[in-house]
């Protein structure tokens, strides 16, 4: 399959020049500090639509033929790529159909109807809204826009890339969120164009990590699960046209945990002041947690999307600060007589941790006739207070349990 070259990808730039913004790249002084070098942040999470997609979204639409646009565009997605491509056809006065999973949040499915999009809720999977919108372009005549799998989305997301080199044009090492590839796959053909020195990572979510086994297999493979909560990158399989790219121009693709992208986002909400999904953490995380040897600067990790509904953020926000040591969950025995448990919370106060819930049952089981289990979540300031508590109550003689 033919790499998209730097003729398309420049045509894509120029054709998106109108529509699009030129986000910005920013400093990050905790990453550096972590890396050794100087790292950037591209922050595609400000681009309309709050993510990358509308890059190549608008570009492939664009590109239809008249009788093709009037025939209207039809898209298959669970949140970014659904608002690409309705805001991406009002831009272009084509009307646009959108399937969604039943389950799908709710702020995605307002934003989607908001750029001016028909949405319907079909199935519980993009793969099964992915099965309704082919159908939907087979009795229509409606051009099905792929997120990811088609030279024009592959050109368009490339404008990241071209961009990156025109803010920081001494880059080094670029690093990618990838979940189908497009992205990726842009990234890398435009780097392998101008600047070939240039090391190009992908990352993906271990528990929706396609992309090691497809490309030891020299072929496109479906994960057989996925659980991961960085959704914009949960992608069963990666596309052909991007394994196409990728299998030739990329060398590496890490893998971050779901403990590491929720450290990330929150490094980026406390640190950055930038709202970024899970999935467009990912590679702030591989920054964080994985060892990517020597990395000389600058480098620049994209921050792809946005979007993240704000339930699950506070969720997400929650699990950062455990996996970050700043919460303490634990579960803690005392005697069933008065006194216990103002002792206790004692304890906590004077070891400098404050409370966040607590939960005082006698009905377990595993407890004698005279014992209480508390459970408790307290607030600390980080791994070394948080071992500090743990020390302080085992020392006051309670049996202590820590939810890690």
């Amino acid at each position: 399959m033919e790499i998209v070259g730097l003729e398309r990808i420049e045509a894509a730039a120029r054709l998106l020049a109108p529509v699009i913004r030129r986000t910005p790249t920013v400093g990050s002084r905790v990453l550096s500090e972590r890396v050794g070098a100087q790292v950037l942040l591209k922050c595609e999470n400000l681009q309309r639509t709050g993510s990358f997609k509308p890059r190549g979204a608008y570009n492939r639409i664009a590109n239809l033929p008249a009788a093709e646009r009037a025939r209207g565009v039809v898209a298959a997605s669970a949140g970014n790529h659904a608002q690409g491509v309705a805001w991406s056809a009002a831009e272009l006065g084509i009307t646009s159909t959108v399937f969604m999973p039943i389950g799908v949040s709710l702020p995605k499915l307002v934003a989607t109807r908001a750029y001016g999009a028909e949405v319907h809720l079909v199935g519980d999977s993009v793969d099964e809204s992915l099965l309704a919108a082919q159908e939907f372009a087979e009795r229509t005549g409606a051009t099905l826009i792929h997120p990811f799998d088609h030279p024009d989305i592959v050109a368009g997301q490339a404008t990241v890339a071209l961009e990156i080199l025109e803010q920081v044009p001494d880059v080094s090492t670029v690093v990618v969120p990838t979940g189908g590839g497009g992205l990726l796959a842009g990234v890398a053909a435009a780097l392998h164009a101008v600047a070939p020195q240039v090391r190009v990572i992908g990352v993906q979510a271990a528990e929706a990590a396609a992309w090691p086994d497809s490309l030891a297999a020299g072929k496109p493979i479906r994960v057989p699960r996925m659980a991961t909560m960085a959704d914009g990158i949960a992608v069963g399989q990666p596309g052909a046209v991007p394994f196409a790219h990728v299998a030739e121009l990329v060398s590496e693709i890490v893998t971050v945990d779901e403990d590491s992208l929720s450290k990330a986002l929150l490094l980026c909400l406390e640190r950055a002041k930038l709202i970024v999904e899970p999935a467009g953490a990912a590679g702030v995380a591989a920054l964080l947690a994985t060892d990517l040897g020597d990395l000389p600067g600058p480098v620049v990790t994209i921050l792809s999307g946005g979007n993240i509904d704000p339930l699950l953020l506070t969720r997400v926000i929650g699990h950062g600060l455990s996996a970050a040591g700043r919460y303490l969950a634990m579960r803690v025995t005392i005697a069933d007589r008065p006194g216990a448990l103002s002792a206790l919370l004692g304890v906590v106060g004077r070891a400098g941790a404050s409370v966040v819930d607590i939960v005082h049952s006698r009905t377990g089981m595993w407890l004698a006739v005279d014992e209480v289990e508390v459970s408790l979540t307290v607030e600390t300031r980080g791994p070394a207070h948080r071992d500090d508590v743990l020390d302080a109550l085992r020392d006051a003689g309670f049996r202590v349990h820590a939810e890690l």
